[in-house]
């Protein structure tokens, strides 16, 4: 069964194919944890996709929120993303670091300021340098470029539209944290509460994946996985997770299969996990 919505990734080979096309531009959207003490933009200079840039989560955000690389404004957005040299008649091909985990991210940021000429690399970089592709360490010259932004409000929730969503049971709301961390048998990597929202269901993102490689899954398998953790793709579905990156994972996964939009809860569990006026349940779903 091939993908419904093929277009939210590219393959290695063609982004090989077509890496001098400048209307292709690459964006490096690697992000790290504090706890894992690695810095994305050194590691992005030392070795690269040649002509990409580094796209930091941390810096293209909304300034002065302390929860952490939540959406910024339309405006801040067209302005970073127009001083990294992309414009709204470039194909963006978002990758990262460790295959397939925070280049979603990317993917669903600039969709949801209105560019969906937008995709993931299906593997990311460990793909890339696995099959003897080139990767440079110098740094890509930039022309500044006119991006204009356009904010789909469809395509995000907050905490208040969740909480809604869990009491009438309007939205499904999926987890992609690990399941020891949903359950709150394992340490939380954000401060607050262990466990998860009452009435959420858990799929892990890595379990959209290929092991070996980090690509996605075929769609019938992708597909699996959402109704073996108890979601419904005909009904609505709100993804989240530690602070909405990997949730973006599930949303793509989900976009392969047909399902064109499953907002982002931004705040996830560093917001949700945080506030004592949220409910927390622990264990299984």
């Amino acid at each position: 069964m091939p993908y419904a919505k093929p277009d939210g990734i590219v393959s290695t080979g063609w982004l090989g194919t077509h890496l001098g096309d400048p209307k292709v531009k690459v964006i490096d959207v690697t992000y790290f944890h504090h706890s894992l003490n690695r810095n994305a933009k050194a590691e992005h200079d030392a070795k690269h996709i040649p002509g990409a840039v580094h796209f930091d989560i941390d810096d293209i955000k909304m300034a002065g929120d302390p929860r952490p690389h939540m959406l910024p404004t339309a405006e801040v957005f067209a302005e970073k993303v127009g001083k990294l040299g992309l414009s709204n008649g470039d194909k963006i091909v978002c990758y990262d670091m460790t295959g397939l985990q925070t280049a979603a991210r990317g993917w669903w940021m600039f969709r949801i300021f209105g560019h969906d000429d937008v995709a993931v690399l299906d593997g990311g970089l460990p793909k890339w340098i696995a099959e003897g592709r080139p990767v440079s360490d110098k740094r890509t010259e930039i022309r500044p470029a006119s991006f204009k932004a356009s904010f789909r409000p469809s395509l995000v929730r907050s905490l208040d539209q969740v909480k809604a969503a869990l009491d009438g049971k309007k939205e499904q709301v999926v987890d992609a944290r690990a399941a020891g961390r949903f359950q709150g048998v394992e340490k939380e990597l954000w401060p607050g509460r262990p466990g998860h929202m009452p009435g959420a269901r858990n799929l892990p993102f890595p379990d959209l994946l290929d092991p070996k490689d980090k690509t996605f899954l075929p769609a019938e398998q992708i597909a699996a996985r959402f109704v073996a953790s108890g979601l419904e793709l005909g009904k609505p579905i709100v993804a989240s997770c530690g602070s909405g990156v990997t949730a973006c994972v599930v949303a793509l996964g989900a976009y392969l299969v047909g399902k064109d939009e499953v907002p982002i809860y931004d705040g996830s569990w560093s917001e949700w996990g945080l506030r004592e006026d949220t409910p927390v349940a622990t264990g299984p779903a």
